[in-house]
């Protein structure tokens, strides 16, 4: 066991040591990319689990079971299905059985879920968009630094001095086209799990619709007594 515990802290320092190096190399930008990167893996952390417990397979089967219930509009089973269910969608059903059904109300519903599912992602795209611009402002910090002390004819340049800011200037970018990959992939599977969401709330949504104007009588013929038929 002791081993094992200063085998863990050899390579949490090695880790942290690393760490202070490649900021330092990197300059002033490498704080605003690291900041960044704390905020692309706390959102992501937050949107996959809040998918993870809404997508799960159980609760996709409880919305085909819903959807089935109010196309019947067998309200009293849905509902109970809903209850069970506490989440997204039987909420959306609750609201959709305490509501007169109309298409102008299932839009809204339908709508009235949308920031709901989409919270954060504006914040995860702007993340996809900055962090690659904020590289190549490290990358242009860095060429001018290196260019300055280039062109100083006071002293001797130390070839170190130099590739100290073309270093800057590379890892910067390479940071930043490191954190725009690494939040670009799991963003768009995001995106996708908002649209299959957006979609099952419309099933759930046009489904309650269906089963309210199945149960309405149909007018359209004026009421009386059947003409004879002239033989």
């Amino acid at each position: 066991m002791p081993v094992r515990v200063c085998y863990a802290f050899g390579v949490f320092g090695f880790i942290t040591e690393t760490f202070r190096d490649l900021i330092s190399r990197g300059g002033v930008v490498m704080w605003p990319l690291l900041g960044l990167s704390l905020l692309s893996v706390t959102l992501l952390f937050e949107r996959c689990w809040f998918f993870i417990r809404t997508n799960h397979p159980g609760r996709v089967s409880r919305v085909r079971a819903m959807a089935s219930r109010l196309r019947q509009n067998d309200t009293a089973g849905a509902k109970a299905i809903a209850q069970a269910d506490g989440g997204l969608y039987g909420g959306v059903v609750e609201r959709l059985l305490d509501e007169p059904v109309s298409e102008a109300a299932a839009m809204d519903i339908i709508e009235s879920q949308r920031p709901r599912l989409e919270r954060f992602m504006p914040t995860l795209s702007t993340i996809i968009t900055v962090a690659p611009m904020l590289g190549i402002l490290g990358t242009v910090l860095g060429i001018i630094s290196s260019f300055e002390l280039l062109g100083d004819q006071a002293a001797t340049v130390d070839p170190r001095s130099v590739s100290q800011g073309i270093a800057e200037a590379l890892i910067t970018t390479a940071v930043g086209l490191v954190i725009a990959i690494f939040t670009l992939f799991p963003y768009n599977s995001l995106r996708a799990q908002v649209n299959r969401s957006l979609s099952a709330i419309e099933t759930l949504a046009w489904a309650a619709v269906a089963g309210r104007e199945a149960q309405v009588p149909d007018v359209s013929e004026p009421a009386g007594d059947a003409p004879d038929i002239i033989k």
